[in-house]
Parts: structure tokens; sequence; C-alpha cells
């Protein structure tokens, strides 16, 4: 049986190809009697998505059910979703297979699974980087589900990329470096990955022997996430771009360009 969940975002219908449950399940019908805690999605991390490999996180939970009620009768699987309830969302995410759960008593289940999420597919649309809720569901053998919702955030953001290309190199002492690169973030859309503009971005310098890096001067990304900047070539070392990331995008750093100073 298969979680995987998916929103076909510009109608507004819920797609669910999880235990081949219909949308009416998801509102309307009383499935197994659980509920989940213990919510933790890849661990705590947030997940990052670019434009084409499949993504899986893990994902650990518990399940409490009545000590009537057979394990072995329903199975259930963790599922992100944006929107004010689990039962009308915006956007949902699930698994491809359900989680597999060891007893912990005659109540509780531990369980183990992963959310995945396939950007080449269009599982996402740029507008949905950001929170999502955390939720779970269950379905029985007749299909019908279990929904519930608000146990927690996770964050799915758009993979960024970034360079960076000092020249000339060789570079006399005391003459003027151009430090070139662009920050650029995943595109869910169209499945490329576009420039980022209008952030601020850091370049640094990391002197030859040393392991830190030390911020020299800011400036933005122009409206193609170019950057361009110059300074004074002193000593060997690195270049790079160091950009702190946002709320859709995480933090990224460049390659150091290493620079030999005549």
């Amino acid at each position: 049986m298969r979680i995987r969940a998916t929103v076909a975002a510009v109608s507004g219908a819920l797609a669910l190809s999880a235990f081949v449950v219909p949308a009416a399940h998801a509102a309307g019908t009383t499935g197994p009697a659980v509920t989940f805690s213990n919510v933790k999605v890849n661990k705590g991390k947030n997940i990052v998505v670019g434009t084409s490999a499949k993504v899986s996180v893990p994902v650990t939970y518990t399940v409490t059910h009545p000590a009537s009620l057979n394990p072995s009768s329903f199975a259930s699987g963790p599922v992100i979703y944006r929107g004010d309830t689990i039962t009308s969302p915006t956007a949902l995410q699930g698994g491809d297979e359900p989680g597999t759960c060891k007893a912990a008593s005659s109540t509780v289940l531990n369980c183990t699974a992963t959310l995945d999420i396939y950007p080449a597919e269009h599982d996402l649309f740029n507008s949905q980087a950001g929170t999502w809720k955390i939720g779970g569901l269950a379905v029985d053998q007749k299909d019908h589900a279990t929904w519930q919702g608000d146990l927690g955030y996770t964050k799915v953001q758009r993979l960024s990329k970034l360079t960076a290309d000092a020249s000339p190199e060789p570079v006399k002492k005391g003459a003027t470096l151009t430090v070139k690169g662009r920050l650029s973030r995943a595109n869910w859309e169209t499945n490329k990955y576009a420039g980022f503009s209008g952030q601020s971005v850091k370049l640094q310098f990391r002197k030859k022997g040393s392991t830190t890096y030390t911020t020299l001067k800011t400036i933005k990304s122009d409206s193609t996430g170019s950057l361009k900047t110059t300074v004074k070539a002193s000593v060997d070392g690195y270049y790079r771009y160091s950009f702190a990331g946002t709320s859709t995008t995480p933090a990224v750093s460049a390659t150091g360009d290493f620079v030999d100073v005549r």
C-alpha cells in the first residue's frame, strides 16, 4: 500500500494516491481509532528540494490505539500539509509507503517512515516554499481514513546554489580583483534553477593556511541573481560568496576561489 499524497493546487481538488483513499474519505469517513504523537520530520531539519531528484526524509512517530484494535488491521504514515485544516489542505505530501511500526505496549506503536517528494513530477509550486504543518494518516483495510493535523511544523525550501570566481589570476599585490558570482535557487514549476534577485550576499576571504573566512563586504544580487564587486589583492587566499538564507531558501556558501598574489 502507498501513502503518497499530492494536491492539484491549480484546481483546488485533493488528489490522493495514498492507500487508494478517495477524497471523500478524508472528510467524511471514520477510520481506525488511533492518535498520533511525537512526530519528528527529518530529525528537526528543514526539507530542501531541488529541481529533479527525489527527496526522501526520515520521520519518526508514535501511534496510540485501543488494545482491542489489531495493529495489523491498519496502516499509518506521516503527512505534511498547508492550509487551515488537514481535511481541506491547499497542499499535501506523504510517503511512498506506510510506516513500519513496532509495539511498545499493547496500545502504543513506535514507527518510522519517510516523506517522499518528486520535484520532477511537479509535486510542489514555488509559492508553497516555507512552513508546512505536520499530520498523520491511518487507513484500515476498507480504505476508511483517520486524519490528525496540527502535530507540529516543518519547512520545505527551494535548494540554493552559489558560485564565486575571482580574476585576474594570478594578480599583483595591491591590484584590483573582480569577484563575480551568481545566486540561484530551484524553480519547482520549470524544473530549472533561476537567479535569486535582491538578496544580501557576503563576500568573504580566507587567507592561505587559515581555516576561517572573514567578511569583506555585503552586496546584493541583481535581477538575474548575478553578483559582482571588486577588492584590492593583498595576500594569497580564497574568495567566496556566502548567503544566509531565507525562510524559503537555505543558506549556501560558494566554493572558495584561490588567488595567487605576486
